[in-house]
């Protein structure tokens, strides 16, 4: 039978729109999908955990609520280990703000300077109401950022317990879309390749502790102040791929140079050398041992992942080439033999 050129032109033109339509709405959903996948895969990864405790004899949801506010305790003991040091040199530096001032107006280098430069024209013209709305609008502009990242922080939170909660529901709805024919062997490396998630998220959480150890260990050879809490900011910015380390060994740098120069410069160090130790022997290793991932195939699948989706992809990088290699080892490979 003939078909009419114009229905099909307008059911392809319908087709194009649907697909329009759905790439913008996924784009402008993007952000809350990203914080459902984190919430997801940490939900996978901490699932071992309540596996464990349910074999102990603990009901599921009683389980779900310990690994929970285990999770919250830990966070909850991070904010106060660096909430007071913050506080107190933030305390300590205004106090002495007064004194800084009083010595720099004595400063007959620094009173040329205002002088020669109008400094002081410069600081009354810069007091004037429409730069005070623009500097107020950044002040929200901050604290908009802060409320952002709490609620981004909460929401995670929140869907992590409820994914915890439904695991098993979501696993046996997954399973029976499946056909019953390959039912079983899906299930199968299904299973095995969320254990390798959580047997990643321990690697992970083992790395990070390693790291908060050596700083306080360290901070407390070169006398840094709060080496615990130092210990809890390398700890936590480990646990985030790609700049996480940098990020955390930036602070303690940070802290170190504030303490005098020596300090500072045996900061960036011990961290230059430790996390070329972590990047090329620690993690490599504690990953082979954890996901059965080898050396090689661990440090390429970050570099490919942070290139390919940033932090996301670093996140998930060692648990996808695990779960390409059972793949491989327990479909292709078999079938290629069979033929």
């Amino acid at each position: 039978m003939r078909r009419n050129s114009f229905l099909i032109g307008f059911t392809g033109g319908l087709g194009l729109l649907l697909a329009y339509t759905t790439f913008l709405a996924v784009r402008g959903a993007a952000s809350m999908l990203i914080l459902i996948f984190i919430a997801l895969f940490l939900a996978i990864g901490l699932n071992p955990a309540v596996a464990r405790l349910r074999r102990w004899g603990l009901p599921h949801g009683l389980a779900v609520t310990v690994v929970a506010l285990t999770v919250l305790l830990v966070l909850a003991g991070g904010i106060f280990a660096l909430v007071p040091p913050v506080v107190t040199q933030t305390g300590q530096f205004l106090d002495q703000v007064p004194t800084y001032v009083a010595e720099l107006r004595r400063n007959a280098t620094v009173n040329d300077l205002v002088e020669r430069y109008d400094l002081m024209d410069r600081i009354q013209a810069a007091a004037n109401p429409e730069t005070l709305g623009h500097a107020v609008g950044g002040v929200f502009g901050g604290a908009q950022f802060i409320f952002g990242a709490i609620f981004n922080v909460l929401t995670v939170l929140v869907l992590t317990i409820y994914f915890m909660s439904a695991f098993d529901r979501l696993k046996t709805l997954g399973y029976a879309l499946v056909p019953a024919s390959r039912r079983h062997r899906v299930t199968l490396i299904t299973d095995e390749i969320l254990a390798k998630v959580g047997a990643y998220m321990v690697g992970a959480l083992a790395i990070a502790v390693l790291a908060g150890v050596c700083t306080f260990v360290f901070a407390m050879i070169v006398g840094l102040a709060y080496p615990f809490a130092l210990a809890v900011v390398v700890a936590v910015c480990d646990l985030v791929p790609q700049i996480g380390a940098t990020l955390g060994a930036v602070i303690v740098s940070l802290v170190g140079f504030a303490t005098d120069l020596p300090a500072g410069i045996a900061c960036l160090v011990f961290f230059v050398i430790y996390q070329q130790l972590e990047n090329y022997l620690i993690y490599p290793k504690v990953m082979e041992r954890s996901v059965k991932v080898n050396d090689v195939a661990a440090i390429v699948a970050a570099l490919v992942g942070v290139a390919l989706f940033g932090v996301i992809g670093a996140l998930v990088a060692i648990p996808a080439m695990a779960a390409i290699q059972l793949i491989l080892r327990e479909v292709v490979l078999p079938r290629q033999q069979a033929r």
